[in-house]
């Protein structure tokens, strides 16, 4: 006789044999409980914009030492000053040294006061969440001014570029520092094939913009995007080459995330 069959049929004797049965199967809240592994513990910076204890800081004000050129994978030739990091875009775009899978990025940026322009020549730059080869190959967050500037809505600021419109326009006027905070979940492959697509969240100023939106492809400025297999890739900053004055970044820092942060209850 199995257990709980034979708990119902000894209860049964004096307590009758639903009652016995309903109360021997009533869950506990200790069923649910998870004990083990305990998260780790870390030290949150002292404000939300600040590098937390677990992180990587990609600048911190004073030197390009996590970049290099994308152009020849020589040292970074952006401009360090006043603790930011200003586009030159005669040296083109730059990315990280390190490669990375799944993330969380903080990332500050600047559209100069008195920029000049309009559309796409206001104030473009943008953020590869994975860089996958020369130039713009990867998959872009656009950055550009889009405080009272018309453009299409998938090529706006926190827009996937050509993908996902942004859900709101949360953009701060030029000369005041605008925020995203993004996560990254990389796409994987098997056998060479597509098995899971990448996904985006991400926040402009505090805003949810991007609500965990599964992406079709690396992003493009002209046709259909198409996955190609790819591992762990670098953070590319773009050097756009509108005429428009150059943007600022400034307090960049990312925390690698493991494949899955999510546990299962039992």
């Amino acid at each position: 006789m199995h257990v709980h069959s034979f708990l119902c049929a000894l209860a049964a004797a004096s307590i009758g044999a639903s009652a016995a049965c309903a109360q021997a199967a009533k869950p506990r809240p200790e069923d649910t409980e998870i004990w083990k592994p305990v998260p780790r513990v870390v030290t949150p910076g002292r404000s939300d914009v600040d590098a937390p204890s677990d992180a990587i800081v990609l600048f911190d004000g004073t030197n390009e030492s996590e970049w290099l050129s994308v152009r020849d994978h020589g040292p970074a030739q952006w401009l360090v000053h006043d603790g930011v990091l200003t586009v030159n875009k005669k040296a083109g775009n730059i990315e990280t040294k390190r490669a990375f899978t799944n993330y969380q990025l903080h990332l500050e940026w600047q559209v100069p006061a008195g920029i000049t322009g309009s559309g796409q020549a206001r104030g473009n730059s943008g953020v590869f969440l994975a860089s996958t080869g020369p130039g713009d190959d990867g998959y872009e967050i656009q950055i550009l001014d889009s405080y009272n500037n018309a453009t299409y809505v998938n090529g706006q600021a926190a827009a996937i570029y050509k993908q996902y419109p942004p859900l709101v326009n949360a953009t701060r006027p030029p000369g005041e520092w605008n925020v995203y905070d993004v996560i990254w979940t990389a796409p994987t492959f098997k056998g060479g094939a597509l098995a899971t697509p990448a996904y985006v969240t991400a926040f402009h100023n505090g805003v949810l913009v991007q609500n965990h939106v599964a992406l079709t492809g690396p992003t493009l400025y002209i046709g259909k995007p198409a996955y190609h297999a790819h591992g762990p890739e670098p953070i590319k900053l773009q050097a756009h080459g509108d005429p428009s004055a150059p943007i600022s970044f400034r307090n960049i820092w990312v925390r690698a995330l493991p494949d899955s942060a999510q546990v299962p209850v039992p």
